[in-house]
Order: structure tokens, then sequence, then C-alpha cells
């Protein structure tokens, strides 16, 4: 497992060229790796070409790893591989302690929509009352991202409120 690590792009699809130049083989023998790996299953597009997730470039990075220089076969490579997406699948998550102790309170949905103001969703420090329920871990970056975003989504709502006024008057003409 002396494989130095590949840099995969921060792409959501690759071509199978693609996969090839990073994986470093020929396109034939991926499509065998394919059939031989239940695991390595690519989806197909509209036009029939095969696209690759992350996940299925990593897959094709280890089976590499094992059969050239591990030196499995490929049924060997098979079990392997199989034992250890098992193994990965039964770890457990285990959430870590928030470092920081705001968390987004809940906000009861209110009577109308006339009085929302993005005042109204309060942001507050953990205290007994919200011991124990789900929260959000804040810092400021993300306080200061939710704010605009809840604005951005305010805007919006106005702008689709007046949109259906002007439909509904247009109608009544």
């Amino acid at each position: 497992m002396g494989q130095p690590s590949v840099a995969i792009p921060e792409k959501i699809f690759f071509k199978i060229g693609e996969v090839c130049d990073i994986v470093d083989v020929q396109a034939h023998v991926l499509r065998y790796w394919e059939t031989e790996f239940p695991m390595l299953s690519p989806q197909k597009n509209r036009s029939g070409q095969r696209t690759y997730r992350r996940r299925d470039v990593e897959i094709a990075l280890r089976i590499k790893e094992l059969l050239y220089e591990d030196l499995y076969t490929i049924a060997g490579a098979k079990k392997r591989l199989q034992k250890e997406m098992r193994e990965a699948s039964r770890l457990k998550i285990v959430k870590s302690e928030p470092d920081d102790k705001e968390y987004i309170k809940p906000v009861k949905k209110p009577e109308s929509d006339e009085d929302l103001d993005i005042e109204d969703l309060e942001i507050g420090s953990i205290d007994d009352e919200t011991e124990g329920k789900a929260g959000v871990a804040m810092n400021d970056e993300t306080r200061e991202a939710l704010k605009s975003l809840a604005a951005q989504l305010l805007e919006l709502r106005e702008m689709l409120k007046n949109r259906q006024t002007e439909e509904s008057e247009a109608k009544e003409k």
C-alpha cells in the first residue's frame, strides 16, 4: 500500500478517459475491472457513455493498487476489496462536541407572513432549556452566511408575492 497519493480533481462525474488518466490504465482494462468487481459500477449517461463518480475512481485506484503493487489475483483482490468495504460500512460515526456553544434556537412558525423578518431568526447561546435538543453549532462566519441567505429568501418570497399579485390583477382585468 505504498502507492503515492493521486490527486483526484474536484468533480462530480468523470469520463472513462479521465479515469484512465488518473488511474493510469487503459480503457479496456477499466471496462474489464467493471465486469470482475461489482462495486465498480459507473452509470451511463443518455448517450451511453460511462460516467464515473469520485467513489468509482477511488475504487479503481484501490483495485490497481491491489493488483499491481500488492500482487493479488483478481479473485483475491475482489475478496479483499469486499472485506474492506464491509469493514468501512461497520465504522461507527461519532459526533464530536461542538467547539462553539452557540446554537440556532427553534423558531415557531409565524401566524402570518406579514410579520416575518430576518430578526425573527433568533440566535442565542445554549442554556439549560435547550440542552439536549437538536441544534447546530454556529460560528460568526456561518451566522452571517445564514443571515444573508435568510435575507435573500425573504426577498425572493416578496418577489413571488408581487408576481402573484400582478398575475391575479391581470386575470381580473
